[in-house]
Parts: structure tokens; sequence; C-alpha cells
């Protein structure tokens, strides 16, 4: 009878060794959506309002953004990142927290990006809310 050993389940993310990353961070109404890539354009590691255990109408929080990205801030600071470029899309109210609770961890941010796009006259917007 052969017994199966037990595989030792670790994620690509520890396994790559990098000192600069990208972090993209997405704020809609109804969320915000963090993550992290290489220069590449892979994705590394990713965590959402809804991942950090926030439902409802609490996801679209500032406080959900934060704690969104202070949780992939930490794995970062454990794979040992040194330098980040943060781009910033969307309108959502979690989008200044995000970026101002990045500058309170001990990695250096080289530059600070808007990549929210803007319509020429392209689709019909959404009906107005009538409450």
């Amino acid at each position: 009878m052969v017994l199966k050993q037990k595989k030792l389940i670790t994620s690509k993310f520890l396994k790559r060794k990098m000192l600069r990353v990208i972090l993209y961070i997405k704020s809609t109404f109804n969320n915000t959506i963090v993550s992290v890539t290489d220069f590449n354009g892979n994705v590394i590691a990713w965590s959402s309002s809804g991942t950090c255990g926030f439902k409802g109408a609490r996801k679209s929080t500032p406080f959900a953004a934060q704690s969104s990205v202070e949780f992939l801030m930490k794995k970062l600071l454990d794979q040992g990142v040194k330098q980040v470029e943060v781009n910033v899309s969307g309108a959502g109210s979690g989008r200044d927290t995000a970026v101002r609770s990045i500058q309170t961890f001990p990695i250096g941010i080289t530059v600070i990006r808007d990549i929210t796009s803007i319509p020429y006259n392209g689709c019909r917007p959404k009906k107005k809310r009538r409450v």
C-alpha cells in the first residue's frame, strides 16, 4: 500500500521575488477592487471589499476600501517589495482613502496615476435616480 504525501500548498505570489510592482485600484460606486501585478501585467494578488468580509452597501464605504488595501500591503511587506506604482481608476468613494492607506506603509510610492476613462460622447449615460 502506497501512502500519498500531502503537497504543501504555496501560492505563486510567495515563489516570486520582486522589488517593484504595480498596484491597481478600481473604485466603483458599489465596490473597490485592488490588484497587484508585475511589470508584464501578470496578476500576483488581488483583494476587494467583498473578500474582506463586507457585504451589501458596506462594500462601497471608504473603510472597506482601506481594509482591502491594507490586506494586500501586508502581503507585499512580507514579500519584500520596496516600491509601488499606483494606478487609480473609477469615481467611487473609496479611491482617496485607498491611496492614503498605501502611504501609511513603509513601501515607497513612485507614481500615482489616474487612469479613469472619460468618454468623448460615447454611450448614453444611465438615467438619474429619483429618490
